[in-house]
């Protein structure tokens, strides 16, 4: 069982910057695809961005290609999001999720991902 804690959420102003973390549990950490999504106040999770186990391969949503850097540091079990020039629109909950390696469905989706963390709430003023 893979434990995630998110944290680096608050309040920003729009157009400022912001790095999330998620510190995971498993000592296996590097054999796990991960993910970010978001859940917008009375919306559905969405993907953000996604980075293969060896941190390689990154993929990003449309609406964050250019201003979200997803990357990992397996010696420390931590994955980042680094988040530049936000907007109101961006305020969600920020999830991380990690993805067995025999999970076969669309890496795109909730469905993909196995290991849930809690969420850290980022919120942007306008």
């Amino acid at each position: 069982q893979v434990q995630l804690v998110e944290s680096g959420g608050g309040l920003v102003q729009a157009g400022d910057s912001l790095r999330l973390s998620c510190a995971a549990s498993e000592r296996a950490f590097s054999t796990y695809a991960m993910a970010w999504f978001r859940q917008a106040p009375g919306k559905e999770r969405e993907f953000v961005t996604r980075i293969s186990s060896s941190g390689l391969n990154t993929n990003y949503a449309d609406s964050v290609k250019g201003r979200f850097t997803i990357s990992r540091d397996n010696a420390k079990n931590t994955v980042y999001l680094q988040m530049n020039s936000l907007g109101p629109e961006e305020t969600s909950v920020y999830y991380c999720a990690a993805r067995d390696p025999w999970n076969s469905d669309s890496c795109y989706t909730e469905t993909g991902y196995n290991y849930w963390g809690q969420g850290t709430r980022v919120a942007v003023s306008s």
